[in-house]
């Protein structure tokens, strides 16, 4: 395959992958995060933020170790899986994530946001 349409096959890939990312983690979350940040919410922006950030580190570390396709979108789905399980467990231990996004404690969501890129980070690093 020539270089620019494998270019653009990754591309397309990547995008849709964090595409569909965005649609599972907004429709796991217990609170509308669009309408929340539509409105000025910025704990809400701020975990979602943090949450795409990480899920994109993972996604361009497999682009960047791969050696086919396949298992770059591989791993990309075994991250989005650990991105959403970690939103999960910290939510679940937390025990306030949505009073608490919904009240924009930018705290909280900031805190949120932050596990979530770190969890991409790992996952990023883990990858190789």
């Amino acid at each position: 395959m020539p270089a620019i349409l494998a270019y653009l096959l990754h591309l397309a890939t990547a995008i849709a992958m964090v595409m569909a990312f965005f649609v599972v983690y907004t429709r796991v979350t217990p609170y509308d995060e669009v309408l929340l940040i539509r409105q000025g919410n910025g704990a809400a922006a701020l975990s979602l933020g943090g949450t795409l950030l990480g899920f994109s580190a993972t996604v361009a570390s497999a682009l960047m170790h791969t050696a086919s396709y396949y298992q770059f979108l591989g791993w990309g789905l075994v991250g989005m899986v650990v991105q959403l399980l970690v939103f999960l467990v910290a939510t679940r231990m937390l025990r306030m994530s949505k009073d608490q996004i919904e009240a924009n404690n930018c705290a909280f969501g900031g805190l949120l946001g932050a596990i979530s890129l770190s969890i991409g980070l790992i996952n990023a690093g883990s990858i190789s």
